[in-house]
């Protein structure tokens, strides 16, 4: 309690100092929609005492109109002060925030993450974070810390009209070193996310014109979630600063690499403090534990597929060609595998790691991180078997060779990725079943509205024909 009024007090201080005038009160909703409710400075510490409170019947999928009087409890951990000119509020940003009042240009502006509660104080089930922290304590209650490291990747793009085109002057590559606008832009994105507190271990232009990377440090699930859910605004809120717009669309572009969310991971002991993936004598130097692990995510793949790869077009980044994932297998060097083993640093305790590759930038973190730990953990509980590596691409190899290897496809499709998750129910009890079904039918609408589409490809390929 000590700690949490020192904290407190820390906070209004900064208040203060830097002058503030708004607090935005943030949470998600169940698609890892950023929302917001917006409240004057001098209402903080109210809000600190007693919440806020918010109707969450009008959010998409996240509670039923009986159930809509609930509250916002900020997390004092996740207060940060927003850099200047990123507000979340701003026209055509891509977020929908829903501001109580709307901030002047020059007005300073701090969020802080919320818990969503029920009217008598306890958890609301259908908040994306609270299913979060949930799979973190089933972690712990087999006695291990989830800690992760994702890697988001996104495009920089100008809008012609509505036409959207990489930049002009930016043909970079994978790594490539550039001293054009994109490689400015995607630095004061880094310093910042630092600025608030958020630790990014390196950024770097991508192999696709107009594609870039910032690679996250290693650190708790929670803290981590909360950064991507900010990463996204602050960086679109960046980018229009240049006129340019930051998109995390999995596949915007025909013909070249989508964007990926690659997600390291490690279990951390809690009776040792040791990294719980770590043999020195087992093959990669993976532990039975790792080994454990990385089997349950395989046998769960097909159903967190529809959570970690949400959207019609993160199907259009998941097929072959391209170092996307589209086989239930796992190797080293194998890039197009869907769990990668990277090669440990001299301190494997601290290095080694696994790689889940399916993910993207689309996904809401909270459930993704989530289903990923729950899949591990069921592995670890069933000490379930895990195939041989496949360290190399199966692209390499000839029709009929593909078509007798063992592995597994991961849904072509948002429909089928859907379909899969309907018939685990791992991925039910990991979400609960309001936010479950809420998710489901979200998502069912999306791919069903997609069928009855009529596409240019369509048009082009048949209408001459037929």
């Amino acid at each position: 309690m000590a700690q949490d009024s020192a904290r407190r007090e820390a906070i209004l201080a900064t208040l203060e100092a830097e002058k503030v005038r708004f607090v935005n009160l943030e949470f998600t909703d169940v698609v890892g929609m950023a929302k917001c409710v917006t409240i004057p400075v001098e209402q903080f510490p109210d809000c600190l005492e007693h919440g806020k409170w918010f109707d969450g019947s009008a959010l998409e999928g996240f509670a039923r109109v009986a159930e809509s009087d609930m509250y916002l409890l900020p997390d004092l951990s996740t207060f940060a002060v927003l850099p200047e000119g990123v507000r979340p509020q701003a026209q055509g940003q891509g977020a929908r925030f829903d501001a109580g009042e709307r901030a002047g240009k020059d007005d300073v502006v701090a969020r802080v993450i919320c818990h969503v509660r029920a009217p008598g104080g306890e958890p609301f089930d259908d908040d994306p974070r609270a299913t979060l922290i949930r799979a973190l304590e089933v972690g712990q209650s087999m006695g291990y810390d989830f800690l992760v490291a994702p890697e988001l990747e996104f495009f920089l793009l100008q809008l012609d009209g509505r036409t959207p085109a990489p930049l002009p002057h930016d043909r970079g590559g994978y790594f490539d070193l550039s001293t054009d606008l994109a490689a400015a832009v995607r630095r004061q994105m880094a310093l910042a996310l630092q600025g608030m507190g958020i630790q990014v271990e390196a950024s770097h232009h991508e192999v696709a014109a107009g594609q870039h990377e910032l690679d996250f440090v290693m650190r708790d699930a929670l803290p981590v979630a909360d950064a991507l859910m900010t990463a996204k605004y602050v960086l679109k809120g960046i980018a229009a600063q240049h006129d340019l717009y930051a998109t995390f669309l999995p596949k915007p572009f025909f013909g070249v690499n989508g964007s990926g969310m690659h997600t390291h991971q490690q279990l951390i002991n809690h009776a040792t403090g040791k990294n719980a993936f770590v043999d020195e004598h087992g093959e990669f130097g993976l532990s039975d534990i790792g080994r454990y692990f990385i089997a349950g995510q395989l046998a769960h793949a097909s159903a967190m597929c529809a959570i970690i790869a949400p959207l019609v077009n993160s199907y259009k980044r998941l097929v072959s060609g391209y170092e996307a994932p589209v086989y239930i297998n796992w190797g080293r060097v194998n890039r197009e595998a869907l769990i990668r083993v990277p090669r440990p640093g001299a301190d494997r305790n601290a290095t080694a790691r696994i790689e889940l590759r399916a993910c993207d930038p689309s996904c809401n973190p909270y459930l993704a991180l989530a289903v990923m730990l729950r899949a591990g953990l069921d592995g670890i509980a069933r000490k379930l078997s895990l195939p041989p590596a496949m360290d190399e691409s199966l692209f390499l190899r000839d029709e009929g060779e593909r078509q007798r290897h063992p592995s597994r496809l991961l849904p072509a499709t948002l429909g089928e990725a859907l379909e899969a998750m309907r018939e685990d129910s791992l991925i039910r009890d990991t979400l609960g079943d309001s936010l479950y079904e809420g998710f489901i039918e979200a998502k069912t609408i999306e791919w069903t509205e997609y069928r009855k589409q009529v596409h240019a490809w369509e048009l082009e390929r048949y209408l001459p024909v037929f």
